[in-house]
């Protein structure tokens, strides 16, 4: 059988409509890409450069800091009083400050009876630990099965208690809050907190809680996440690199700094007084947890990061639940910061130097301009100037840049 040409599938009329199109394109593009496109891209080029030298400055700044850190050995032992709990043949185990333990589920078909376990494993003196799960699950199967966890816990003597509400406002923030309501959390001191898929090792609070015993102007104790399933895929991999920077750099460098960081929503001890003076948790933005951390800083409150204490939890290993944790992640801190702004700036209690860091390093920085430049340069502008030649991007900027950003990022995960 012969070929068909495209005459003899398309009419000669409709052909030469086709060309008369393209023709068209061609005249329209070369006649707009001059006055219009390459002026446009060549300022979009501009901008992008700025935010990338920004970005670059706050990279070799943490550096360096992070740097100084680890040479002059600034452990928290050093900086904050620390010492051993120890027995009280007079007051008995009333010495030990109450400390509660929220952990928030929703369908935690999975992992319910390991995060369980981990928290009713938690050592410290029986008659002064609360574990509170905080249970929102839909599913009448799962929540039947999370009870009876808890009921067998129970039965071994552990003082847990399974708490419900007949709504999800609010979601984790909500739950949380509802929890703190509780009759019985009135007598705690401190509230230790683990999201589902976290397993604290019995020593946890042996080692967090004395720091806000002996230390009346910390708020909160921040542990480090280890993840234990960083080996899966290659997006695991991935994301490991990108959180141990963060871990490794960022929150080692706000804690020995400026004394602020970011509550990453689990894996930390909150003072229960200091939590409340900040106005407790609020489910307006996405980010409940960096939201109090800031109020509660702009209250004078201190912060401390443990980057030897470690606690296993997983990664996200399938792409959706990739997606729904970084869209949380990137939208909610730029509404926040959009809503606080004004706030920070009018604060009377915390520094100037500290406002600046909070504003232009923790929030403009980080959470604003690394992801709209990281989307539109490298996604957009960059594979444009390959259509418009005229708009040049300098190497140091396409390249160099580029490439000592992503080299410090792996600086803590070297094997990634």
């Amino acid at each position: 059988m012969d070929r068909f040409s495209s005459s003899t599938i398309l009419p000669e009329a409709f052909q030469g409509a086709k060309d008369d199109f393209t023709m068209q394109l061609a005249l329209v593009w070369n006649q707009i890409k001059a006055p219009l496109i390459v002026p446009l891209l060549r300022l979009a080029v501009f901008l992008c450069l700025i935010m990338s030298v920004m970005m670059f400055i706050e990279r070799v700044y943490m550096g360096i800091v992070i740097t100084l850190v680890k040479l002059f050995g600034r452990k928290p032992e050093k900086r904050y009083k620390w010492e051993p709990m120890k027995d009280d043949i007079e007051l008995g185990n009333s010495c030990y400050p109450m400390v509660l333990v929220q952990v928030p589920m929703y369908n935690e078909r999975e992992v319910y009876q390991l995060s369980i376990g981990a928290a009713c494993g938690l050592s410290w003196p029986s008659d002064r630990i609360i574990i509170q799960v905080l249970d929102d699950s839909t599913d009448p199967t799962i929540k039947e099965l999370v009870q009876l966890e808890c009921q067998r816990w129970a039965s071994k003597g552990v003082n847990i208690k399974y708490e419900v509400r007949d709504n999800r406002n609010g979601y984790k923030a909500g739950a949380l809050k509802e929890g703190m309501k509780r009759s019985y959390v009135k007598q705690c001191d401190c509230v230790a907190i683990f999201d589902a898929d976290f397993q604290p090792e019995p020593d946890f609070l042996w080692r967090t809680v004395p720091f806000l015993v002996h230390n009346p102007e910390l708020a909160l104790i921040q542990a480090r996440w280890k993840f234990v399933n960083a080996d899966e895929c290659l997006m695991t991999r991935m994301q490991e690199m990108s959180l141990d920077y963060h871990f490794t750099v960022e929150q080692e460098v706000g804690s020995s700094t400026y004394a602020f960081f970011g509550f990453n929503g689990t894996a930390g001890v909150w003072r229960i007084s200091a939590l409340n003076e900040a106005g407790g948790w609020k489910d307006r933005t996405t980010v409940e947890d960096m939201d109090l951390a800031v109020r509660a800083s702009l209250k004078g409150w201190k912060f401390l990061y443990l980057s030897d204490l470690k606690v296993k939890n997983e990664l996200p290993s399938t792409f959706k639940a990739y997606r729904y944790q970084q869209h949380r992640w990137s939208c909610g801190p730029a509404n926040l910061f959009r809503k606080m702004v004004m706030e920070i700036i009018n604060n009377k209690k915390v520094s100037l130097w500290k406002k600046i860091h909070v504003i232009y390093s923790f929030f403009f920085v980080r959470k604003v301009v690394a992801h709209i430049n990281t989307f539109v340069f490298y996604c957009i502008v960059l594979p444009a100037t390959v259509l418009v030649p005229e708009v040049v991007v300098p190497k140091w900027g396409a390249v160099y840049i580029p490439s000592i950003i992503t080299i410090l990022n792996a600086v803590g995960t070297p094997r990634s």
